[in-house]
Order: structure tokens, then sequence, then C-alpha cells
């Protein structure tokens, strides 16, 4: 399941186009689901919607969701906490590994990355479109996590071992959006989204 945000048509926080996320689905041979969000959720308005979701889940006969966070304590005390209420259980497979040794086994297996979304906190302008090679890892800061584990970067995979086909992209413009910290004064505010079009 992917949260995508209803009004641009785009997956939330990473600014993907959702026909990039269908595709990639198609390649996999994974079932997609959304979960549809007005353009400026709130949380409660985030996980009444994703209840619902879960809810319909539990009553296919599904238990498990497995989750790709690394070492982020109150985000999986979070999920759980979520799942719990629908009798649900959270599996996190690369839960506490090293997060330098598990980028470069991604690069080694195969898989290709795109940096889709860049925090200008801690990342410039021009690791956006950066793809996620040695060249990349050579040029991050020392404070930034390899695998953007603390909401660095995100990125979108195209290619690797699991997929039929690669997907075919090709970098579009660079947009930056800043958000209003509203009661939060630790919001990330300014976000670099590098476009990616399918070809």
């Amino acid at each position: 399941m992917s949260s995508v945000n209803a009004h641009y048509d785009r997956v939330s926080m990473h600014g993907v186009r959702v026909e990039l996320l269908e595709q990639q689905a198609a390649e996999n041979g994974i079932p997609l689901r959304q979960l549809r969000l007005p353009e400026m959720p709130s949380m409660e308005d985030y996980n009444c919607e994703m209840y619902g979701i879960m809810e319909g889940f539990k009553k296919e006969g599904i238990d498990y969701s497995i989750f790709g966070d690394i070492f982020l304590e109150d985000l999986k005390i979070y999920r759980e906490g979520q799942l719990a209420k629908v009798g649900m259980q959270g599996v996190f497979p690369i839960w506490k590994r090293d997060t330098a040794e598990l980028v470069k086994e991604f690069i080694a297996r195969g898989f290709k990355a795109v940096l889709v979304c860049v925090n200008e906190k801690q990342l410039d302008k021009s690791f956006a479109g950066r793809f996620i090679d040695e060249s990349f890892l050579n040029d991050l800061p020392k404070n930034v996590d390899p695998c953007g584990e603390n909401g660095e970067y995100h990125s979108f995979v195209f290619d690797g071992p699991i997929f039929k086909n690669p997907i075919p992209v090709k970098l579009g413009e660079v947009v930056y959006r800043k958000y209003d910290k509203g009661e939060s004064e630790n919001f990330d505010t300014g976000f670099y989204y590098q476009d990616l079009i399918l070809m």
C-alpha cells in the first residue's frame, strides 16, 4: 500500500507520479492499494483513512504488515500501535541493520534508484535526480544517513532483480516546495522534488 496525494495524483512526500507507482507494482507483480489523501491531511485524517484500509486487510485474512523501517523507534512504536487497533502485527525485516552495509548490498544486488525528494536541511539541490550508486555514497555528507533513514531523501526504485522489466524514466524539472511549520518547530520545511517522467 502507498499513500497518495489525491490533489496532485502523486505519492505523498516522494512526489512520484501515480502512473510510475502503478508501473513499479506491475513490474514487481505486487498488487497495489492506494491510500488517497487530501492535499494537506491532518494526522487525524491520515489515521482514520489508514484504519479503514487496515480493517479491510484484516477482513481479507491479512494479519501482517511489512515495513522497511531501520532504526526510528518512535515510528516503529506508532506503526505497531495503529496495527494493534485492528489486530494486525508489524514485521520489520531490516530493523537495526547497518545502513551503510544495507545500501551497498542494495547496489551490489543490481537495484537502481533515483533521488526524487531532497530535504534542504541535509542535502543541497544538486542531489535531486542523483542515482544511488558508489559515486552518490562518496559524495554524501558525513551527517547524512546512507539510506536516508532520517528523512534526508526519498527515492524511486526503477530496476532490479525483482523487476520483470526496468521502468523507462527520464528526469523532468526540479521543483522546490516549502511547507508551513504549523505547530511543529522541528518540521523540515523545504524540499527539492525531482520530477520523473515515464518514457
